[in-house]
């Protein structure tokens, strides 16, 4: 079995039996501060914002269960993942996990699945902050504005891990401040405690005065479930950056122990905020979009001008994510041989400039293909990476259930934090996963999604597999 290198780890060795081994080349230049932000922004993104008001309108108050089943689903995830990071940080996370679980190839084809998702992210992201900065400047065309954006956020990864963390630390800042706002004032505005306020107070009358609490029936729940999963993607960024922290482990410990309140306070304290302000099917909702309709109720001027500012900066935030976390996996891949190893080598400065310009020159592809062929190819991208947040998931429990084993043979003093009631919660958060991915096949707004995202999965690990054996066989031969 292979072991995989990675940045120093408090505590360990290169002795350390079955642990990834020290690197030269990344460079521990995040501050704890950086990484508690990126840990609570990394749940807060541009989805949340634009998205919800589709769940709304599809599961009406109800929606709030979609959201809870979710929001348990990713944290008993982000708790399995939290078990390997913590006893093993390492920059390709789960895939090298992966790796050295379940084989070669199931690290090969999930690193670069991930990867995959992520630059086509970028091109998402960046045509979402074009819209809103045109909107403001209309003398510069949108393309150009996506274009600037993408060259902005590429200089500030070149620069330096720590420049990526600054940026970070700002923008999920700016998110977390703006969503805490909003939970506060919402909900004194819904008790009639706001003063001026133009929202007639209603309480909690909202949840249920416009059809009941599930006016659309229960399987409105699981559409909703469909709508908001992939809003959550993320959260397990902080596991790929904890590599390159002053103290990975306590990073990883911290942000694995807070995931609960964050999930419950920016998804589940936001949405259920906008379900009190308004009824459900109030026309501004879908109009408007939830958050500055709700905003709107309460009497605040200038809500939708305030409410771009907000998902701008979420845009800029996911983008910023999105390269450094896509370039973190290549530079992975690239280190265990999986992918050119051009792209395991880094600068003076510990920054993977070759893992960081390939990522970002396919980002710049998948922009164009959005403007010149946006009903084809693009869409296709899309649809064909659209699943992959959950075979992230789902490759993380098998994954889990496989390192306990190793990591408590090999190094147990490094099991600092564990998965509860484990294998039992893990095996049914699995079935959990696989229930939603097959229940998106029934579906027929997701049906493409999920079809093609699992073709192109079976293309890589077709891949991976040949790959796997053709190494075998040179080894034996």
């Amino acid at each position: 079995m292979t072991t995989h290198s990675t940045l120093r780890k408090e505590g360990g060795t290169p002795g350390d039996p079955g642990l990834p081994q020290p690197s030269a080349g990344l460079k521990a230049g995040l501050k704890n501060r950086h990484l508690s932000m990126i840990a609570i922004g990394g749940v807060i993104g541009a989805g949340l914002f634009v998205g919800s008001s589709g769940g709304i309108a599809k599961a009406g108050p109800a929606i709030l269960v979609s959201y809870l089943l979710v929001g348990v689903m990713v944290v008993f995830v982000m708790r399995m993942l939290g078990e390997m990071a913590a006893a093993s940080p390492d920059s390709g996370s789960f895939s090298a996990y992966a790796d050295r679980a379940l084989g070669r190839w199931a690290g090969f084809s999930i690193g670069w699945l991930y990867w995959f998702f992520w630059v086509v992210v970028l091109a998402v992201e960046a045509t979402a902050g074009a819209v809103i900065l045109e909107g403001w400047i209309p003398a510069v065309p949108q393309w150009a504005w996506a274009l600037i954006v993408m060259v902005v956020l590429t200089a500030t990864n070149l620069a330096s891990v720590s420049s990526y963390g600054e940026f970070e630390f700002w923008f999920a800042g700016v998110k977390v401040v703006a969503i805490g706002a909003f939970v506060v004032i919402g909900l004194l505005a819904v008790f009639g405690l706001l003063p001026g306020s133009d929202n007639p107070g209603a309480g909690l009358a909202h949840l249920t005065d416009a059809g009941g609490f599930m006016p659309n029936g229960a399987g409105a729940i699981l559409t909703g479930v469909l709508l908001v999963v992939f809003s959550f993607m993320g959260s397990e960024i902080v596991t790929l950056a904890a590599g390159e922290s002053e103290d990975p482990r306590r990073a990883v410990t911290k942000a694995t122990n807070s995931v609960i309140w964050r999930i419950a306070v920016f998804y589940l304290g936001s949405i259920f905020v906008v379900l009190t302000l308004l009824p459900w099917n109030d026309p501004s909702i879908v109009e408007k979009g939830s958050y500055v309709a709700a905003l709107d109720s309460i009497g605040i001027a200038h809500a939708g001008q305030i409410m771009n500012v907000i998902v701008l900066t979420a845009v800029l935030s996911c983008l910023n994510s999105g390269l450094y976390t896509a370039s973190r996996m290549a530079y992975s891949l690239g280190e265990r041989g999986d992918a050119p190893r051009a792209f395991a080598r880094a600068n003076a400065k510990g920054v993977p400039t070759a893992a960081i310009l390939a990522s970002v020159a396919f980002g710049f592809a998948a922009v164009y293909f959005n403007y010149a062929f946006k009903d084809t190819v693009f869409e296709f991208l899309l649809s064909s990476s659209g699943a992959v947040a959950l075979f992230v998931w789902l490759v993380i429990c098998l994954t889990q259930l496989r390192m306990r084993g190793i990591l408590l043979r090999e190094a147990p003093e490094k099991v600092t934090v564990r998965m509860w009631l484990f294998p039992y919660l893990t095996w049914a958060t699995a079935a959990m996963i696989t229930f939603v991915l097959v229940y998106m096949v029934y579906d027929k707004d997701n049906r493409e999604v999920v079809l093609l995202s699992t073709l192109v999965a079976a293309v890589v690990v077709g891949i991976g597999v040949v790959l796997d054996r053709g190494r075998g066989a040179r080894r034996e031969g």
